[in-house]
């Protein structure tokens, strides 16, 4: 996410962290830098030179120029900004105080609009206990209400649609079906097109005057770059929509929408999409965004991620057997399978600060954990609960039996041996639960 733009924007700011004082000349330097990676990320001419010019005022003005450690103080100045491009604070969804809340979905053919419907579904079911019913309004692409009814079968939430190609009855009805089932959120699904054109934003216009959404997000593909702000523009005066989705972010190594739409539009980026997979969606915190561009990761949203695999009961069992070393292969084979739950590997390596930097040009294979699985499901419970049983003959059967080499297991049990006394040394400096509240109340990223 944003590689090149994040390198670029590093390498600028670096250059002075190593000055003792900061001067016009140096600042000119850097801010030039900065504005030209900005420019090669496909950022907005008018939001680049605006950035640029707020970032050079505060780098002159007195507190910089007598700062202590001025390469650290300019680093803020250029964070500050970018939260500030990207939006200062979380936007939420508004939420009617009479149910049902009824959410409209608008965005151009191939951005992932129908997805993004089923993602948000998942969201609000998991994350707000709220029950939705999807509404198959997109009534002239091809087995798109067929798209929108499989996905929602993987999540358990319903779809309603009709034979006729009514969107704005298929979006009234909905509504209604909701009133009588008790159900308190309405997500309509509507048409996209290929390109922005009238009869398309005049069918989302009638559909809005039909039901008074509460709520109305407009759908962008962040790897359109410029293209994308500018659909993004012209529906929102048509429409006046409340907020932008970003799909396909893990795919766009730029970042000059999601650096331009709110400057442009005026209007707040609720979510961003990171991948195909259902759990693949995040809301949209400016200043955690602004940290990983700037390669601080976000150890935040990280630990929000494991908490929700991790209640504390499940925590203290883990901390006890880790202090009495009685952790086992179980053990870590749970823990892989929590893991695996948190998302996308690739974008939880963006998270860690550094190890985006650090992994760089290697490939992170989404299935590096299936050759340890098949190991370890390879072994007898036994040898899973006392991987010292685990000799030569044990090895060699255990390899046969998952497709293995002796090797690889020798190679597992010295990894698993070393992490034990990793866990082992960390739990003796405060409880996990401990830890994880302190990580979250960290001033970065609030």
């Amino acid at each position: 996410m944003f590689e090149d733009l994040s390198s670029k924007l590093e390498k600028a700011v670096q250059s002075l962290k190593g000055e003792s004082r900061i001067s016009d000349v140096n600042i000119a330097e850097t801010v030039r830098e900065i504005r030209r990676a900005l420019l090669d990320a496909d950022v907005n001419l008018e939001v680049t030179r605006k950035f640029t010019e707020k970032i050079k005022e505060k780098a002159l003005g007195e507190d910089v120029l007598k700062s202590v450690n001025p390469g650290q103080q300019f680093t803020k100045i250029v964070f500050d900004e970018l939260v500030n491009v990207l939006g200062e604070e979380r936007a939420d969804l508004n939420v009617s105080q009479k149910p049902p809340t009824v959410i409209l979905i608008a965005g151009l053919q191939g951005s992932g609009k129908t997805t993004f419907v089923a993602k948000l579904a998942r969201y609000l079911k998991k994350e707000n206990n709220r029950n939705p019913i999807l509404a198959a309004a997109d009534v002239y692409r091809p087995a798109a209400i067929d798209q929108l009814k499989t996905l929602a079968s993987q999540i358990d939430v319903p779809v309603y649609s009709i034979e006729q190609k009514d969107p704005v009855r298929v979006a009234r009805e909905a509504v209604s079906m909701a009133k009588s089932l008790a159900l308190d959120t309405v997500i309509i699904d509507t048409a996209g097109r290929m390109h922005v054109d009238e009869k398309m934003m005049n069918e989302v216009s009638d559909i809005k005057k039909a039901v008074t959404p509460d709520e109305i997000l407009f759908v962008v593909d962040s790897m359109t770059g410029q293209d994308a702000v500018n659909t993004a523009k012209a529906f929102n005066e048509k429409i006046d929509y409340h907020g932008v989705v970003l799909t396909k972010l893990d795919g766009d190594t730029r970042g000059g929408a999601a650096l331009s739409i709110k400057t442009v539009v005026q209007k707040p980026i609720k979510f961003v999409s990171t991948g195909e997979k259902l759990d693949a969606l995040s809301p949209f915190y400016p200043d955690r965004m602004a940290q990983r561009i700037l390669g601080m990761g976000d150890v935040v949203s990280l630990v929000e991620k494991a908490q929700h695999e991790y209640d504390e009961e499940q925590a203290q069992k883990l901390q006890k057997k880790i202090r009495s070393d009685k952790f086992d292969l179980e053990d870590f084979l749970e823990q892989i399978q929590k893991i695996k739950k948190m998302g996308d590997f690739t974008d939880l390596v963006s998270m860690i600060p550094g190890a985006e930097k650090q992994l760089k040009d290697k490939d992170i294979d989404e299935d590096a954990f299936k050759p340890i699985e098949a190991i370890i499901y390879s072994m007898t419970p036994e040898e899973r609960k006392n991987p010292d049983l685990l000799n030569g003959s044990r090895r060699r059967r255990i390899a046969k039996g998952s497709g293995t080499t002796v090797r690889e297991i020798n190679d597992l049990m010295k990894q698993f041996d070393q992490m034990k006394k990793m866990m082992k040394t960390m739990s003796k400096m405060g409880k996990m639960g401990r830890a994880m509240q302190g990580l979250k109340n960290l001033p970065i990223g609030r």
